[in-house]
This record gives structure tokens, sequence and C-alpha cells, in this order.
């Protein structure tokens, strides 16, 4: 499986727009979803853990997955997470984990998955019943957010309506949409959803 962010891993945390994403995602994500000292949390698509930085002070763990071992790696040598952050680069489309969490959360790595309806399937396997999501992407773009030909990127963003019925048909409910950033590149604005929702308790 190639490491499509080898090259970028070592400059990631002082590149301009993770910067601006997770200090406005991880926020929004405190704000809106009750963390507890007992929480088991999955970042899913963690990279070197800018968004991990504002949850795990929270919570009892914080499992990092990605299938990037380069940016895991960074992440991986941060002090601060140490004991409280676990890594593992793992597809887990393919290879689902064998444990379940009470909060997955996630920045910007939904529009490097192919299947987005096997992903919504994924998190609700690997989530409690009543567990939650938090989940921060792209809204539907007109291609010109990614640099072109840059490898990995499935979607131009999403439809808020088509995902919403992806999280229903996966069992969550409760779901709801918000704005949590704006990025503007070259004079255009590109929206980024927050969506928040819980797995149906059976």
């Amino acid at each position: 499986m190639a490491d499509l962010f080898h090259n970028k891993a070592q400059n990631w945390d002082g590149m301009t727009i993770p910067q601006q994403l997770s200090q406005t995602i991880g926020p929004q994500i405190v704000k809106h979803v009750r963390l507890h000292e007992d929480m088991e949390v999955m970042d899913f698509g963690a990279g070197t853990g800018l968004l991990t930085a504002h949850i795990v002070p929270h919570v009892k763990r914080v499992t990092a997955v990605d299938i990037s071992e380069s940016m895991l790696e960074r992440l991986a040598a941060k002090p601060e997470f140490e004991g409280k952050v676990r890594c593992r680069c793992q597809d887990i489309i393919h290879e689902p984990l064998e444990e379940s969490f009470d909060l997955i959360v996630s920045a910007m790595a939904m529009h490097h998955v192919e299947d987005t309806r096997v992903l919504c399937q994924r998190f609700a396997q690997h989530l409690k019943p009543g567990g939650k999501i938090a989940l921060a992407d792209l809204d539907s773009e007109d291609g010109e957010f990614h640099p072109e030909a840059t490898e990995g990127v499935f979607h131009l963003g999403f439809d808020r309506e088509a995902l919403q019925t992806l999280l229903e048909d996966a069992g969550f409910t409760a779901i709801e949409f918000l704005t949590a950033h704006t990025v503007t590149k070259e004079g255009s604005d590109y929206p980024i959803f927050l969506v928040l929702g819980h797995k149906a308790v059976s």
C-alpha cells in the first residue's frame, strides 16, 4: 500500500491549511461533543495528530488510525502524546480493528476513501451502542481545492444530504451538520462541515 503522504509528513505540521483546520475543527468538536475522562476515541485519518492534540486532554485514550506510516511516525514522536495515544497503521475498510470506541473523530480524511458507504458502515461497526461521530470534511466543491492530479482524492467534497442518507443507512441517528470553518484559497471559499451523530442503541 503506497504511502501517499511520505513526502509531506516531515513538514505537515508547519503547513498553513492543516494548521487552520485543526485549530478550528478541534475546538468545534470539544464544544459540541461531551468529552469525558473515561472515553475511548478513534481519530480516523489522524495524520500527525493535529486533531488528536485537541481531543486527548479531555479523554482516556485516543487510537490514531491512518494508512500513512510516515504521518503516524511523526505523531508517535510527540512527547505530549506518550501514554495516551496509540497508533494503528491500518486500512479499516479492508481490515477492521478488533475493538470499539465511544467516539470517532476525523478531519479531512473521508474524501481520501473511495467507498463512502462502506466507510460509514465501518464507523458504525467500530462504535459502541450510543457511540458518537464528529467528522469534518469538504462540502461539494469545484475540484480546485487540491492541486491538479493529487493522488488519493476520490471525492470533490460531499453533499450534506447524500452523506446524511449514508450515515442513516449505517445506523446513525440525531445527525446534525454545522459549518466548522471556511478555507479561502486563490480567491475561492471552501466550507468545511462538521457532522455529528449517534450510533443507534439496538
